[in-house]
């Protein structure tokens, strides 16, 4: 005797395994290698290096506008009048 199939369960089975299969091609066509990954993470750490050294440091004096999104004035959508 034939073991009972479950139709439904068979094409979502079957639907799963052409996904993933498609999805292994994607990987190798499109995916990016070691090499790649690491060439793109070391220019963005060099970037970032940059940005922080030319960064202005706040001054101690009270006096100086003090530098950041702290010091910029505040807007609400709603209006107060």
């Amino acid at each position: 005797m034939a073991d009972i199939v479950n139709l439904r369960q068979a094409r979502k089975q079957k639907a799963r395994a052409e996904k993933g299969r498609l999805a292994e091609q994607n990987r190798t066509l499109h995916g990016r290698s070691k090499a790649e990954r690491e060439r793109d993470r070391l220019i963005a750490e060099k970037a970032e290096t940059f940005v922080a050294g030319h960064r202005r440091e706040a001054s101690g004096d009270p006096d100086s506008p003090s530098i950041g999104p702290k010091s910029a004035p505040r807007f609400s959508d709603k209006s107060d009048a």
